[in-house]
């Protein structure tokens, strides 16, 4: 039963009785931002059922906006990917005149009802990294009709979400087609990525079809865990090396894994190029000052970064974004191959 129609109904009464944030009755009233349809004809159906008409001071509080733009990571690191992604996308908030608050998701249960403390509360919008929020919470936000935009991976099935990626299997295949193609080298291993993450699978698939295009038969024995990390990947690679390792050359699905890699070879007394070639993804500003240089794939981590917000800021002026940029992604040869670049 709906609460009883007086005058003093407000826009609280009428989102408790629709089951959504007050921001999204906002929105609704003020025809701001995209909101899915069934949660608009809920909206409206509370404020015809309940009589609501805001007065004016309350209806221009209801316009106000926290001028915040949100930032959910699954972690804060500050390994070589971060930086520039952190600086693209504080760039892109100071360009759309936004604040940007940063909040990790790493002490969160994945099924913790727990809010976090940034969102629909005290944030205009949310930028969501990799798998910072489970599935079933963006869908939550996006029925709700909360502004999103992903950044490195695709939304949940059927939503329509703007999302910032890179090309990944496309800078994945030319580098293993170098490798081939360049330098003769048929076994080649791969440090792959987290098992779970969007950018390694498809970095993986690239690697997988140019082995198939040039008539390879694919060597499970050749994958071992980078995780995309520095230390996990030197620990993976010593145990490897201390092994027996026997293959042409190492493809590290990101640059801090080669990193790692990189160390452990020139641990074990072997020198790269000569005796171990090593590759990586990402082009880190550091990889160019390893020596020998990485070779590597250039992606525009800054440039993802600073797309990311400038469209979470589209999304909450207009409510229409862009709803997929795919961020072309560009072979840097360099020494560690066996080039002489």
């Amino acid at each position: 039963m709906p609460p009883q129609k007086t005058s003093s109904v407000t826009i609280r009464d009428v989102a408790r009785y629709a089951g959504v944030s007050v921001a999204t009755v906002s929105r609704v009233l003020n025809n701001k931002a995209f909101i899915a349809p069934n949660t608009h004809q809920r909206v409206e159906k509370a404020i015809t059922d309940l009589n609501y008409v805001p007065r004016a001071a309350a209806r221009s509080l209801s316009r106000n906006e926290t001028n915040v733009i949100g930032l959910l990571l699954p972690e804060i690191g500050w390994d070589n990917f971060f930086p520039p992604m952190l600086q693209g996308i504080e760039a892109g908030c100071y360009e759309t005149s936004f604040n940007l608050l940063i909040h990790s998701t790493s002490h969160v249960l994945p099924h913790s009802p727990a809010h976090h403390p940034i969102g629909e509360h005290n944030t205009d919008g949310l930028i969501v990294f990799t798998d910072a929020l489970q599935d079933d919470e963006i869908v939550r936000l996006y029925q709700a009709g909360f502004p999103l935009v992903l950044l490195h991976r695709s939304p949940p099935k059927a939503l329509s979400i703007p999302h910032v990626v890179f090309e990944n299997k496309a800078g994945a295949r030319k580098m293993t087609d170098h490798l081939i193609e360049v330098h003769g080298y048929r076994k080649i291993a791969f440090l792959a990525g987290p098992q779970h993450n969007e950018d390694a699978r498809w970095r993986e698939l690239g690697y997988r079809e140019s082995l198939a295009a040039h008539g390879i038969t694919f060597d499970p024995s050749l994958i071992r865990s980078g995780h995309f990390d520095e230390m996990i990947a030197r620990q993976t690679m010593d145990a490897w090396l201390a092994e027996g390792f026997q293959a042409d050359a190492i493809f590290a699905a990101d640059d801090d894994s080669a990193y790692g890699a990189v160390h452990a070879v020139l641990d074990s007394g072997r020198q790269i190029p000569d005796e171990i070639p090593v590759v990586g993804f990402d082009d880190s500003p550091t990889s160019r000052l390893l020596l020998p240089p990485l070779t590597t794939v250039c992606a525009p981590i800054q440039q993802a970064g600073n797309k990311a917000a400038q469209l979470l800021g589209q999304l909450i002026r207009t409510g229409r974004a862009e709803l997929e940029v795919l961020l072309p992604t560009e072979l840097v040869v360099r020494r560690s191959c066996g080039c002489n670049s």
